[in-house]
């Protein structure tokens, strides 16, 4: 914002400052032409402002503001006017600005000069007759535009015009101009003196910045009164070459392949000039200043002076050879000349980009490698070749392939992505017997084709030489399985056939023996020498270890190598049968009525052989017992099913066994006596079964009585050794009872110390003993083994109460009360109950006899019978004490 003056600073205002900006050409727009600059203001400095033309198609703008022509056309009304957009990136805000393009007319020196002078300018009259009179006619001031060189010396200020009405003569009239450059900023730059009208310029103009002016005059009295209308001057600033060019970045990148033909294009560089570019002062030359390096030839580039494209001239380019040029490109204005032009320079960086033109060479013409027989997936040889194109890129990346000396495919060539190295891989396994050498031919070319007009040949080929190692390798058995058919029941020693294993290691001189394996029901054996397999035992087809008549056993052959191999091999045996079991009844429990109807038994046979050995089937029933057939009867239904049936009309319920001799079909065949187990009940409507207790009674198997027994046993045994244990307990608790009953008891915590003597009247109780005397000797000078195994452990005492020395009878029962607090809040107590030691009781005790209570020598003249008032708790003393002479 601009500074007044008087010290007030003007707001700034976000946007285009002009509504119109004018560029004036000197001939018709070519492409990539700077037009103009159009400047916005951006007040706070951090908007990102994104410009666009209305017009792409023609014109560009670039960030800066500089507005370019996108194509050459001839300028016509319809491209001399367009917009220009600015548009803020963040708040999407948009802005926008008109701008005139015109053709500028050729100025001769004289109306440079014509114009230089100062000119009055006196408005003209014309007259009309009009109704017999002369009358004058009224126009408005038409004034050509001014043109002012720039950067003018002076002096200053400098007249430009003299502005004069024609009706100064009668009036006193006063003049003044308006507009930007004189009342509006920049203010100042132009003043007009009021009486003689006199237009002067105070200061040098600067075309870059204003390259025209529009003032408007006018003409009052003295009292302000408009005389005349305004009118519009347009002061042109006449444009001198006071601006360098400038290039729009001080480096150029190009790049161009290398091997391109002369003419080929690079690049275009593009300098500006704040001159007008329609004019001398602002049209510019390009030229090649300096080429570094200057091989193969000094001027491999050359530059179009007007356009700046950039192309090259001369054939060679290398990138093997060359791989960046440098060049210093210099623009001169006034059309490139030297002595009044000005110039600057700039830099040019043109990389010369990869092509493929050289293909990938071995670095031999012979590789060798050697791979073990049977293995896969390793790497036999490894291939190394050469390329000068770039690394890493398609033209440098070689693919390997082998054209010959691999018809059955075993080997592979990938390529390594780091090294570009070929990896020879085995895909199949190879048998050193068949082949013990391979002579690959291999071919390398890159991922692209080779550029045109290569003269090298597009791939290069070598050979690979790969050796076959002969290790040694499994023992196989043929044919694997071995199957052999051979009738079951055969005798143990017999030899069945012979299993033997192949070496395919022709070339190593080993020995194979065999052991077994697997045999599940070891029947057969093998001679680790020669493989004859012979039975140990009698095959049966019926064992579960054959399955569908199959019995299979595994066998291992070892050869003496190093390191010795191992292989397996089955051998199956498909048993035949013969007619060696006999048939069974099936089911073997069934039920029927006491009555012959409504029920009937349906029966089949059991036999573990297969046809022709068992069904069709015979039954019949024994003669003997006499009560079978006199009972039942069977029916033969077909070859497999019979039915069973009484043959009387009524059998007492119950289980009865019936035999049935079953015969089955085999050469000869074989027969058998099966027991039926029937139960027998008695039946409704329906043929079911009603009753169910006798049934359920006499349907106990053997395990299920067994099994109850046991049941009982275990119960017994529990109830017996619960009450050996209450017995056990109560004997306990009988021992730690008080020699008193349990209700004259006065704890039911105090221990027996089983000191029985004679009986009742030979006890003498001395009483003192409850109260502890402040005579006997602590616990702990107590010698070791003196105390009871019932007292508590040595430590700190609780404070019972004392009994004083003279005590009462009647004060026992308070003694004992606190005692027994005393006890309850001893810390120290054990956690269960347990006999409270009022005081020592052993060999030397200070007590006296119990019999003594009152310290008296006959307790006969002691009255007790208080005692009987104490309650059940000292009923024995008051009987002992209290019962008078007896």
């Amino acid at each position: 914002a601009s500074v007044e003056a008087s010290g007030e600073i003007a707001l700034c205002k976000t946007g285009f400052p002009e509504d119109v900006y004018s560029a004036v050409l000197s001939k018709d727009v070519h492409e990539g032409q700077p037009l103009l600059n159009v400047k916005f203001s951006n007040c706070n400095g951090k908007r990102k402002v994104q410009y666009e033309s209305s017009e792409p198609a023609d014109f560009k703008v670039d960030e800066d503001g500089m507005v370019y022509a996108v194509r050459s056309f001839p300028l016509s009304s319809e491209h001399a006017k367009f917009l220009i957009y600015a548009q803020d990136k963040e708040t999407q805000e948009k802005w926008q600005v008109a701008v005139k393009l015109s053709l500028k007319p050729t100025l001769t020196e004289e109306s440079v000069k014509e114009s230089a002078e100062v000119e009055e300018i006196v408005f003209p009259r014309q007259f009309s007759k009009h109704s017999g009179h002369l009358q004058r006619q009224k126009r408005d001031w038409v004034i050509p535009p001014i043109n002012l060189p720039e950067n003018s010396r002076g002096p200053f200020p400098q007249e430009l015009v003299r502005i004069r009405s024609d009706r100064d003569k009668n009036l006193s009239l006063r003049y003044s101009v308006t507009g930007p450059g004189a009342d509006q900023p920049p203010t100042g730059i132009f003043i007009i003196n009021p009486i003689s009208g006199q237009l002067s310029v105070t200061k040098p103009l600067d075309r870059e910045q204003i390259a025209r002016f529009h003032l408007r005059a006018h003409a009052v009295d003295i009292n302000g009164n408009q005389v005349e209308n305004p009118i519009d001057i347009v002061i042109n600033v006449i444009d001198m070459n006071d601006n360098r060019p400038e290039f729009l970045h001080q480096v150029w990148n190009g790049t161009v392949p290398e091997g391109s033909k002369p003419g080929t294009y690079v690049m275009t560089v593009t300098a500006i000039d704040a001159d007008d570019p329609n004019a001398l002062n602002g049209m510019l030359r390009y030229r090649i200043v300096s080429q570094a390096p200057s091989t193969p030839s000094p001027n491999m580039f050359t530059i179009n002076n007007e356009t700046g494209d950039i192309i090259t001239v001369a054939a060679g380019l290398d990138r093997e050879k060359v791989q960046q040029y440098t060049l210093i490109i210099q623009a001169t204005d006034m059309e490139g000349n030297p002595t009044y032009g000005l110039s600057n320079t700039a830099t040019a960086i043109i990389t010369v980009t990869d092509v493929n033109d050289n293909p990938p060479e071995f670095t031999a013409m012979t590789f060798y490698g050697e791979v073990p027989e049977n293995r896969v997936d390793i790497i036999v040889a490894n291939l190394t070749v050469t390329d000068k194109d770039q690394p890493h890129t398609p033209a440098w990346n070689a693919v390997y392939r082998i054209s010959g000396g691999d018809p059955t495919g075993r080997f592979a060539i990938q390529t390594d992505p780091n090294s570009n190295d070929g990896l020879v891989t085995v895909v199949k396994p190879i048998d050193f017997e068949t082949n013990r050498m391979f002579v690959l031919t291999v071919a390398a070319e890159n991922q692209v084709p080779l550029a045109k007009g290569i003269q090298h040949p597009p791939q290069s080929t070598a050979t690979v030489s790969v050796t076959v190692i002969d290790v040694n390798e499994n023992p196989y058995f043929a044919p694997n399985p071995k199957i052999i058919r051979q009738e079951e029941g055969l005798h143990a020693g017999t030899m069945l056939t012979t299993f033997t294993a192949q070496d395919p290691d022709r070339y190593m001189q080993q020995n194979i023996r065999y052991t077994k394996l697997s045999d599940p029901a070891n029947w057969l054996k093998i001679d680790p020498v020669n493989g004859q397999i012979t039975t140990i035992a009698v095959l049966d087809r019926e064992s579960p270890n054959v399955k569908n008549n199959i019995y299979n056993a595994t066998f291992l052959a070892s050869d003496n190598g190093i390191p010795p191999m191992s292989g397996t091999g089955t051998l199956q045996i498909y048993l035949l049968d013969i007619n060696d079991n006999a048939p069974q009844v099936l089911p073997q429990e069934a039920e029927t009525c006491e009555t012959p109807d409504p029920n009937s038994i349906n029966i089949t046979a059991l036999d573990y052989d297969i046809d022709p050995n068992a069904g069709p089937f015979a039954f019949d029933l024994p003669l003997s017992p006499v009560t079978i057939k006199r009972n039942w009867t069977i029916t033969r239904l077909n070859g497999d099913f019979a039915q069973l049936n009484l043959k009387i009309k009524f059998l007492e319920a119950g289980i009865y066994e019936v035999p049935i001799i079953i015969t089955d079909s085999g050469n000869p065949p074989k027969s058998n006596i099966s027991i039926l187990r029937v139960k027998v009940c008695q039946c409704d409507s329906n043929g079911d079964c009603t009753d169910v207790d006798r049934i359920v009674g006499a349907g106990l198997g053997t395990g299920a009585i067994i099994a109850i027994l046991l049941c009982i046993i275990i119960l017994l045994i529990l109830v017996l050794m619960f009450v050996v244990w209450m017995k056990r307990r109560d004997k306990e608790r009988q021992a730690k009872q008080l020699l008193i009953d349990p209700e004259d008891d006065v704890r039911d915590n105090i221990l027996k110390y089983d000191e029985e003597g004679g009986g009742e009247e030979d006890q003498d109780y001395d009483l003192s003993q409850l109260q502890q005397p402040d005579t006997v000797e602590p616990d702990a000078i107590k010698p070791v083994g003196i105390r009871r195994m019932d007292e508590r452990p040595i430590h700190a005492e609780p404070q019972y109460p004392v009994r004083s020395a003279a005590p009462h009878p009647g004060d026992i029962g308070d003694f004992i009360n606190e005692g027994l607090k005393a006890a309850d809040n001893d810390p120290t107590a054990p956690p269960y109950d347990s006999l409270l030691v009022f005081d020592y009781e052993g060999s030397g005790s200070t007590a006296g006899s119990l019999s003594s209570l009152n310290s008296s020598s006959s307790g006969g003249e002691q009255d007790y019978d208080y005692l009987n008032d104490w309650g059940p708790r000292f009923k024995k003393l008051a009987d002992m004490y209290g019962g008078g002479d007896d």
